[in-house]
């Protein structure tokens, strides 16, 4: 398990109410949405890859549309390498949803269709991440997020 300790990006985050709803602007898709649990869970997430670990923002896509078994899904978070190819994948909770095998096996069916070489899963609390090997069909669990950088 890794510790993100996410609370460290809550001041990058921008919250306003408007009609007695809170929402929460998002960077990338340059728009306000409702605060819910999980979607804070995401903005942190994107606030500390951006921030701590130096991803390219241009390379980072949100709530990312895939079909599953003819059934239409998104990803929560899909960051994309220099060549523009699919290079982390990120599965977001809500904090009282545990990081599950459930949830890892939501993370990696979406992964078929995009076959990123690391796949990460948090609820903001409990992080886990892997890098996988497609060609094997294994994977190992690593210490820290990836850096950007070297290779992407």
């Amino acid at each position: 398990m890794i510790d993100l300790n996410l609370a460290l990006y809550q001041s990058a985050l921008r919250i306003k109410r408007q009609n007695g709803v809170r929402q929460i602007w998002d960077p990338i898709r340059k728009r306000w949405l409702v605060l819910q649990p999980e979607e804070m869970v995401r903005q942190l997430l994107l606030q500390y890859l951006l921030q701590a670990k130096g991803y390219n923002a241009q390379r980072i896509r949100m709530e990312r549309g895939l079909e599953v078994n003819t059934m239409s899904r998104r990803c929560d978070m899909l960051v994309f390498d220099k060549n523009i190819q699919p290079w982390l994948l990120a599965e977001c909770k809500a904090p009282h949803v545990p990081v599950s095998q459930s949830v890892f096996d939501q993370a990696a069916v979406y992964n078929t269709t995009y076959k990123a070489p690391y796949l990460l899963v948090t609820n903001g609390i409990d992080t886990w991440c892997c890098a996988i090997d497609h060609q094997r069909g294994c994977y190992n669990f690593l210490e820290e997020v990836p850096e950007w950088g070297r290779g992407v």
